[in-house]
């Protein structure tokens, strides 16, 4: 998936995964009981943050394509060109799953 959201520095565009539907015991949640979703798929990353010297970039940790855990109230919902994303600093990544 390409999106033409480019963030800055350490930052990343996540495109949020769907909460549950079902409990694991086939119970079905309504939407207002839904907890908001905490994994995405990562489809871009900013280029990193310089180092304290200014002269070197520090390499991402996450690529485009992982699917990450991130922190529960980290960054920031966008709406753009119909889809529903999430820009967050890599610090807010907690894990990368799979």
């Amino acid at each position: 998936m390409s999106v033409n959201i480019k963030p800055l520095e350490d930052r990343i565009v996540v495109k949020q995964l769907d909460a549950e539907q079902t409990t694991a015991s086939g119970l079905v949640i309504p939407d207002t009981a839904k907890e908001k979703p905490q994994e995405g798929e990562v489809v871009a990353i900013g280029p990193g943050r310089f180092n304290e010297d200014g002269d070197d970039r520090i390499p991402m940790d996450v690529a485009v394509g992982d699917k990450v855990i991130y922190s529960k109230y980290g960054g920031t919902e966008v709406k753009y060109a119909g889809g529903e994303y999430l820009i967050l600093s890599a610090r807010d990544v907690l894990a990368i799953v799979g």
